[in-house]
């Protein structure tokens, strides 16, 4: 794997959890998630975040 495909696996996988967290973190919002503790969207939330810097970091410098 070069390192623009590792890249672009990196942001697709950044976006799918902050999406994720997101839209979870709405529907608990309406009260139809409200079975979901509050940890679970904060952990999906930190591991978009460090996947989002694990990314920028791997783009910016090539030996990472």
């Amino acid at each position: 794997m070069n390192q623009s495909s590792i890249n672009r696996k990196l942001t697709q996988i950044f976006g799918i959890l902050l999406g994720m967290g997101i839209a979870i973190l709405i529907l608990r919002g309406f009260g139809i998630l409200t079975f979901l503790p509050g940890g679970v969207i904060w952990l999906l939330l930190l591991a978009a975040i460090a996947v989002g810097i694990f990314s920028y970091l791997q783009k910016i410098w090539w030996r990472f």
